[in-house]
């Protein structure tokens, strides 16, 4: 019996999680939207109170990483309710059904804070400008009123993923491949670090017994066009991409949300950005 349930494998901060602690942990993912990936325990959403209810009958374990939930800013905000049901009510669900000296880990975002005020460190208000943002916050306080839990946010992470579709690295080479237009918000800055090192610190983070909240930050904020740049060259894509302010955007975009941490220690050390100095 596996000591640690990964929930939300199928996410871009799961997968990374799931690659290097795969034999760790008991991972599970949205399964009605994606094949299972070899290795997966099975399909789950939090937002089905009876499943959730029937995955902790015989399943005690000590730590829980939940990186579950709808983060597509479009989607949550054509359909409120549909983010609110899988980001808040699953979360809901999770620490209803889960066994009380369960720690519970949850990842996470940025989008808890609208930009343009930064740096946020753990205790700035929140200030969320998308539903997407509002329910990750709805979903935090629930988190924090638990014993023994830990909210970690953290900014945007580049990496392969688990369908070859989700992130930024998997967009651009998605859609240069298919020679779909690229648009990138040019005054959205973000600190950005690789899914690998992100998801490696959340690991050490969820084991190092840590509660409240938690920053992941980065060496330097990044804004989307140097990202992107440098992403596209970096794995040679080959890509062609424009710019756009974030008021052409139809949905919501972050303007200057770059992550601070008020801690001090190895698991409050920045991690390399994506693109160097």
């Amino acid at each position: 019996m596996f000591d640690a349930l990964l929930l939300g494998a199928g996410s871009m901060l799961g997968w990374s999680i799931w690659q290097a602690r795969g034999g760790e942990v008991e991972a599970f993912c949205n399964g009605n939207t994606r094949e299972l990936p070899d290795g997966i325990a099975g399909g789950l959403h939090l937002d089905d109170e009876l499943a959730v209810s029937l995955l902790f009958k015989h399943r005690r374990p000590s730590l829980i990483i939940h990186c579950a939930g709808v983060c597509d800013v479009e989607v949550c905000e054509r359909s409120p309710e549909f983010a609110e049901s899988v980001n808040v009510l699953g979360t809901r669900n999770l620490l209803a059904y889960a066994p009380a000296e369960t720690r519970i880990v949850y990842c996470s975002s940025d989008h808890v804070f609208g930009g343009d005020a930064g740096p946020y460190f753990e205790d700035s208000p929140p200030a969320p400008i998308s539903v997407y943002g509002r329910t990750r916050v709805a979903a935090e306080q629930l988190v924090l009123a638990r014993p023994n839990s830990l909210v970690i946010r953290s900014g945007l992470w580049i990496g392969p993923s688990a369908t070859g579709r989700i992130g930024h690295l998997d967009w651009l080479r998605h859609r240069h491949g298919r020679g779909l237009p690229m648009t990138v918000v040019s005054d959205e800055v973000r600190s950005v670090v690789w899914a690998e090192d992100a998801g490696r610190r959340v690991w050490e983070l969820a084991r190092a017994g840590v509660t409240g909240a938690r920053h992941i930050t980065a060496t330097r904020a990044v804004a989307r066009p140097e990202i992107a740049a440098f992403v596209n060259r970096h794995f040679e894509i080959g890509a062609t991409f424009g710019v756009e302010p974030r008021r052409a955007r139809r949905t919501p975009h972050l303007g200057n949300v770059e992550l601070a941490t008020r801690h001090t220690g190895h698991l409050a050390q920045p991690l390399p950005a994506v693109v160097p100095t």
